[in-house]
């Protein structure tokens, strides 16, 4: 039987440990290549991935992996359990000393997430949310935002795309930021200080699993943007796309997506 709270905490302390080392990384230089595609990579990413893995595996030896930056292989779909782990979301605010990265961890159990933390080292904040226990940050309750109409909601988002001109429905006027890392735009959204987050491509399961419990339980509605669920450790560790959004604006905003085609 899986020990919930322990793996939290396991989970919890190895975040904030993450965090401090690619904080101290950065201190000392940062070493910076890019992979295919052109987004940039550091020795800090680098680092706090193989400590994050030496650390939780040495902790639970019969867990699989998958992280962004380890080479993915098929050992994880026989584990019932895994982690999901990405050792820095948003390395690009990272780089510039921005304070929109984080160290989103989860554990998955059958396809499900059922352990998250989202650990954001330049403000304080660590999110954290278990099945049934609700979502917390910094210890204390939180609730996704109660709008229920999308006139002046705020929205992460690229503006250019939801104000282009293929929309078959158009949107009303609304209040749009941008926040690099995807994990920290769920919190976001879970606490409340934003009413959804909305991206149409393709999205790692490493950027998006633990948020996706915690804003599950803050009571946001979590999906892509056909409506359908997620399910994690399948063979494509992907998801179509993100509708994170307050309860009641999320059919408003599927009734809006639905007519775009799911990205292959």
């Amino acid at each position: 039987m899986i020990d919930l709270a322990a793996d939290l905490a396991l989970i919890r302390d190895a975040a904030l440990a993450g965090g401090a080392l690619a904080e101290a990384e950065r201190d000392r230089g940062l070493k910076i290549t890019h992979k295919d595609g052109g987004s940039p990579v550091t020795n800090a990413d680098i680092a706090v991935d193989n400590m994050l893995k030496d650390r939780l595996l040495a902790a639970r030896p019969d867990y699989g992996w998958l992280s962004e930056e380890t080479v993915d292989t098929t050992d994880r779909l026989s584990r019932r359990r895994l982690f999901v782990v990405d050792p820095i979301d948003g390395t690009v605010a990272f780089l510039k000393n921005q304070p929109w990265w984080c160290v989103p961890i989860a554990v998955v159990e059958d396809g499900r997430p059922v352990a998250a933390v989202i650990h954001v080292p330049a403000t304080g904040e660590t999110y954290e949310a278990t099945p049934g226990g609700g979502a917390r940050l910094n210890g204390r309750r939180i609730t996704a935002s109660d709008v229920d109409t999308l006139d002046d909601a705020a929205v992460l988002a690229d503006a250019r795309l939801m104000e282009g001109p293929h929309w078959p429905e158009p949107w009303p006027s609304m209040r749009y930021e941008k926040r690099n890392a995807l994990a920290y735009r769920m919190a976001l959204v879970a606490s409340g200080a934003f009413d959804a987050a909305i991206a149409l491509m393709p999205k790692w399961d490493w950027d998006v699993c633990a948020g996706a419990l915690i804003a599950g339980e803050a009571g946001a509605k979590v999906s892509d943007h056909h409506g359908h669920p997620w399910l994690f450790n399948r063979p494509d560790p992907r998801q179509a796309s993100l509708v994170c959004s307050a309860p009641a604006l999320h059919p408003l905003i599927l009734r809006r997506t639905a007519p775009i085609p799911l990205a292959t």
